[in-house]
């Protein structure tokens, strides 16, 4: 359960950082999705928290019609305590 809720977290995550980062350009999904090279259709789906399909190649294009770049970094995971 805990790695179903981890994994829900980074959807949200990644779909939140799309979403705000696009708000902070100005642009609409559709104007977005031309830089990229994709649909509107395409760009909705990504800023969907439900959304568990990213990959890193479409997030490095977004990253890159935004100017900016992709960091990945690994972090310790929570270890479950038993009661």
């Amino acid at each position: 359960m805990a790695d179903f809720v981890e994994q829900e977290q980074a959807n949200l995550d990644v779909a939140r950082e799309i979403y705000e980062l696009r708000i902070k350009a100005k642009l609409s999904q559709a104007e977005l999705a031309r830089k990229v090279g994709t649909t509107q259709s395409v760009i909705s789906r990504l800023e969907d928290a439900d959304y568990d399909g990213h990959s890193l190649a479409m997030l490095r294009r977004i990253a890159a019609a935004l100017e900016k770049r992709v960091g990945i970094r690994f972090v310790p995971s929570p270890k479950l305590q038993h009661a």
